[in-house]
């Protein structure tokens, strides 16, 4: 296992190689609009969906509705035309509606900033959580997909076997200073460079601190 301390060289190191590489695409929306709003409703899109076809579908809906009631003012099928192809189109068309109104029934149009709160609504996991709270209000969590997941473990950082082990492993181990980034670097890392399958580790940077837990094979 990796100690705590060798993740500053390695949050360094992704830094400078996730400058070239694209930004996923929750990212780019809560860069473009700051609105929590947008963010979680681009977060519940994105779950099972590739960044293109989420960004597209983000833009598509938002054209017709940015906020909670101007979302309830349309049709279920209206929200499914404008979502079509993300996973689940249709039962995400209902949880969007459900989520605005429970938005603005319990919580006075705003999307709550804790997680607990966050919990709470219509698929909404602990993801999509830490997500809307670290992008969309730049407060502590750690969001822990597939990539953070994978990547954690295969590097030697953590030993767990879920993103839900891993999430609790993190918040023990890694320093809190990294929590909001983390995730932002170890998406498009994972995505390009750091892949499930035969990773790319002839040409990644962490190599030297890479313990290639798992890794059958390799490029």
């Amino acid at each position: 296992m990796l100690p705590a301390d060798a993740i500053h060289p390695i949050i360094s190191i992704l830094k400078e190689e996730v400058r070239r590489l694209k930004i996923p695409a929750v990212g780019v929306i809560a860069q473009e609009t700051q609105d929590p709003f947008q963010v979680l409703i681009s977060c519940v899109l994105s779950l099972r969906t590739r960044d293109e076809t989420t960004e597209a579908a983000s833009a598509r809906l938002f054209k017709l509705a940015k906020t909670p009631d101007r979302m309830l003012r349309l049709s279920t099928d209206r929200i499914e035309a404008a979502i079509y192809p993300v996973s689940f189109y249709r039962n995400k068309a209902k949880q969007i509606l459900a989520i605005s109104q429970i938005l603005l029934e319990k919580f006075d149009g705003r999307v709550p900033d804790t997680i607990e709160e966050l919990l709470t609504l219509p698929g909404v996991g602990r993801k999509t959580a830490n997500l809307v709270v670290t992008v969309a209000y730049g407060k502590p969590g750690i969001c822990v997909d597939t990539h953070v997941h994978r990547i954690s473990n295969r590097i030697g950082y953590i030993k767990t076997k879920s993103p839900e082990e891993s999430e609790r492993a993190l918040r023990k181990k890694l320093p809190k200073e990294h929590w909001i980034i983390y995730n932002d670097l170890l998406v498009p890392f994972g995505q390009f460079v750091c892949k499930p399958i035969s990773p790319f580790c002839s040409r990644c940077k962490l190599t030297p601190y890479c313990k290639q837990v798992g890794v059958d094979q390799k490029r």
